[in-house]
């Protein structure tokens, strides 16, 4: 069924899993029903993902299943787009719902037949206020709403309206239909909610066959018990809802009477987890699109070079309460570190290239050397790394008066480099402005392989490439696109967005094999970070975008708590 497959015993028990375990053993349930219920207006984020694994993960450990369900109630603001990258997201973050993938427009007929039962029973009422008319008779937190003047209209007028609603006799917000509870009520969801509106909009699935549309809270808790779901998990914010969800299932003759339980959402420093804010960011063109590597979504993790595994490992270490919190960022870093650390190749690339000419190598010949690919792992074999009398190496490995600490190159120095042979910088050539242009430099023959047969030692290794095998990159360092703690959840959140969140870097020069390498090779560039081929490079011109460096900055935030 899914990827995450945490028995019962391995994971603690938090409270949602405690009420599920209850409800099985009193006799309840017999068999638990979970979902996932996106609304297909967006990309998914890394909250969602924290949603997912609950929903999914909880179904695994009780042997029951999790729906993934589209509630699609807004045309407006929905598109198929969404809902394939949806399903493509869940199913790359390693949940599989089978054949139970469902849509809230799978019953809007249903739905209907629901809103004209409670009309029938005097529980509903169409009304004519304007959406501001509504706002001002619905009242504040402090003091309570009052009644519609259209709110006594009887039984058989509310339900000649409403039909005429639906076969479009009316224009776009002149009437809605509303729920007959509590004016009053201290919570204001309680306080007369649409249930219906005009919409003329085309549908991603239902077309132009409606021309009105059940709101988000009277289509899901419905479509809930139709699906037969158990246990209705949702985001704290939703929890003021619930007394209007149970309103619902009360007062219709729904087939199963799920409960909804609530839990806290994922917070991340330096990160927007706003839908609304993530599309403003792509609508006005603040990044790329949906899967820019920047952007919390799942997309754009994935794009950046984030394995679903250490999302999943992420998720797990999160706590499952009612209380709210912001989690650092760098405990994700740490997570997609961890794992990429013990998976991801090794390869070598240079991303501010300086010219290394090996004197006393011989001119036009090249050799190939043996490369682990990684160095805590055997099974993951070597590679062959061409070599010649001119390398590229990395521009800081050189220092002209390197201070006493610095290990690299710097002249009269003896470093190693990687897999090849021991080098000392003799010379350094510069141009008219002073700049260093290329380093000269001797190697030791009897080191290849790295290692001295006279036992002596180096400080420094380097890396390297042959210029004459070197591919050219371009590489994009990411860092976060906002630089407030808090990230853009201000107001003014635009005004945090980070004008350094990304550096591109052109005339890289990389290792020939990473031709070959895909979008899902993890790849480490040694001594730099951990790094993914772009989705849109090719082999005429490689990209290769950062995921995380290699300095784990979570550790130190661990040792001062």
């Amino acid at each position: 069924m899914s990827e995450i497959d945490n028995t019962e015993d391995e994971k603690p028990l938090d409270f949602i899993r405690e009420q599920i375990r209850t409800d099985l053993e009193v006799g309840k349930h017999h068999k638990i029903v979970t979902r996932f219920p996106p609304e297909p207006n967006g990309y998914l984020h890394i909250g969602h993902a924290k949603s997912i694994c609950l929903n999914f993960g909880v179904a695994n450990e009780f042997d029951g299943e999790c729906h993934l369900r589209f509630d699609d109630t807004n045309p407006a603001k929905e598109d198929q787009e969404f809902i394939d990258a949806i399903q493509r997201d869940v199913k790359w973050l390693g949940c599989n719902w089978g054949e139970n993938v469902y849509y809230a427009s799978d019953n809007f007929d249903q739905l209907y037949d629901y809103a004209e039962h409670l009309v029938e029973a005097g529980k509903a009422y169409v009304d004519d206020l304007s959406a501001e008319e509504m706002r001002e008779y619905r009242g504040t937190l402090t003091e309570p709403g009052k009644n519609s003047p259209y709110r006594d209209r009887n039984a058989a007028e509310n339900l000649d309206l409403l039909r005429r609603m639906k076969d479009g006799q009316f224009d776009d917000g002149t009437h809605v239909l509303r729920a007959k509870i509590d004016m009053a009520s201290g919570n204001i969801n309680l306080r007369d909610p649409v249930l219906y509106r005009i919409l003329r909009a085309t549908h991603p699935r239902t077309g132009d066959s409606w021309k009105i549309y059940p709101t988000y809270d009277f289509a899901h808790g419905q479509t809930d018990a139709i699906e037969g779901v158990t246990h209705s998990l949702c985001t704290l914010e939703f929890e003021d809802h619930r007394p209007l969800y149970d309103w619902f299932i009360e007062n219709l003759p729904v087939p199963a009477r799920p409960q909804q339980y609530e839990f806290s959402r994922l917070n991340l420093t330096n990160t927007v987890l706003s839908k609304r804010r993530l599309t403003q960011l792509v609508q006005e063109q603040r990044v790329s699109g949906w899967d820019d590597p920047r952007m919390p979504t799942v997309s754009g993790l994935r794009r950046r070079g984030v394995p679903p595994e250490a999302i999943r490992d992420f998720v797990s270490r999160l706590a499952i309460s009612k209380t709210e919190g912001l989690v650092e960022a760098a405990m994700l870093d740490h997570c997609i570190r961890d794992y990429l650390n013990e998976h991801a190749v090794r390869r070598m690339g240079v991303l501010r290239p300086l010219k290394l000419v090996i004197e006393n190598y011989p001119e036009g010949e090249s050799e190939v050397l043996v490369a682990v690919n990684h160095p805590g792992d055997e099974t993951a074999g070597t590679r062959m790394v061409p070599f010649s009398r001119e390398l590229y190496v990395e521009r800081d490995d050189f220092m002209e008066d390197p201070p006493k600490k610095f290990f690299r190159l710097g002249p009269g120095r003896e470093v190693r480099l990687r897999f090849a042979y021991f080098v000392t910088c003799t010379d350094v050539i510069k141009d008219a402005s002073g700049d260093v242009i290329e380093l000269r430099c001797t190697y030791d023959p009897e080191t290849k392989g790295g290692n001295a047969p006279d036992g002596r030692k180096v400080r420094g290794t380097i890396h390297w490439v042959s210029a004459a095998h070197a591919i050219p990159a371009e590489i994009n360092l990411y860092e976060p696109l906002f630089e407030e703690p808090e990230g853009g959840n201000s107001q003014d959140f635009l005004e945090n967005v980070n004008p350094n969140s990304v550096e591109h870097l052109s005339g890289c020069m990389v290792e020939p094999s990473l031709v070959e390498s895909t979008p899902d090779t993890a790849i480490q560039f040694e001594r730099t970070g951990y790094f993914c081929r772009d989705k849109d490079s090719d082999e005429n011109q490689l990209v290769f975008n950062r995921t995380v460096g290699l300095r784990d900055s979570w550790a130190k935030v661990k040792n001062r708590t």
